[in-house]
């Protein structure tokens, strides 16, 4: 089993949007920024809510319920009422297809 989820060919994921797949059980969304692309784990640490639904404003998603924020490149929690990073995954872009690999 490969240790590399794919998630959709780069050139039809469009800057802004966000993607969710399941990597050995777990949400994961992936955000495309200007070209790059970022995979956390789908769930705010303080209300468990999805971040896929959420605002992004720049390298930041904004969780849709009580607004706290979230970096991309990292999952540090950037403002209360989350405290707790948010799981990170890495991603790559193999053969024109973006990958998300598996962090267990």
């Amino acid at each position: 089993m490969s240790d590399w989820h794919n998630v959709m060919r780069a050139e039809h994921f469009e800057s802004g949007t966000c993607e969710v797949i399941d990597v050995d059980g777990d949400n994961v969304a992936v955000f495309c920024v200007d070209g790059e692309f970022y995979a956390i784990l789908d769930r705010c640490t303080h209300a468990e809510v999805e971040l896929s639904i959420g605002d992004v404003e720049g390298h930041e998603v904004i969780c849709p319920m009580h607004g706290a924020r979230f970096c991309l490149k990292s999952g540090k929690a950037m403002t209360p009422p989350a405290y707790e990073d948010v799981d990170c995954y890495p991603v790559r872009v193999e053969d024109g297809m973006v990958q998300v690999k598996s962090i267990l």
